[in-house]
């Protein structure tokens, strides 16, 4: 069942759109840490649920946001990418002085946006989830996966 679509629909469409995404911090800095991290998240799922968008799979690492989630394609995904990035810098950067000396915004004004759908899903979600983990232990064999699979369309 894990690997059957699982459709959705508003009240004009059915879809199945899911996306991985991921922002930075300007100028890359080392700021998601602590409890700047999970405050990020808890303002990125109220976010989502507000949106009524799935997050799939969440992770951060000290650079960077990774967020794997379904979104109604009437909605968009740069409206979800917006609003998280706007919302999440405004509190962030009130609640946590420090942001506010070392970055004159929180977000670069970039983002990557891909959809899911020419890797398996699951390959998605651990690479996600791995995140951290990887950085810790010094293994980097998802990433690795992961770069094959897009650089030869290798099935993992």
């Amino acid at each position: 069942m894990k690997n059957e679509i699982q459709y959705k629909s508003n009240n004009n469409i059915v879809y199945s759109c899911k996306y991985h995404i991921v922002w930075c911090p300007k100028y890359r800095r080392k700021v998601l840490v602590d409890d700047v991290e999970k405050r990020l998240k808890e303002i990125i799922y109220s976010i989502a649920n507000e949106l009524k968008v799935e997050i799939i799979e969440m992770e951060t690492d000290k650079d960077h946001i990774h967020i794997l989630a379904e979104i109604d394609p009437q909605f968009g995904v740069m409206n979800f990418v917006k609003k998280a990035k706007g919302r999440s810098s405004r509190l962030l950067r009130d609640e946590f002085p420090h942001l506010k000396s070392r970055l004159p915004t929180l977000w670069t004004n970039s983002s990557f946006i891909a959809t899911v759908g020419r890797a398996p899903l699951e390959v998605i979600k651990q690479y996600i989830e791995n995140q951290q983990r990887s950085e810790k232990s010094g293994n980097n064999s998802s990433k690795e996966k992961w770069k094959r699979f897009l650089n030869a369309g290798q099935n993992i």
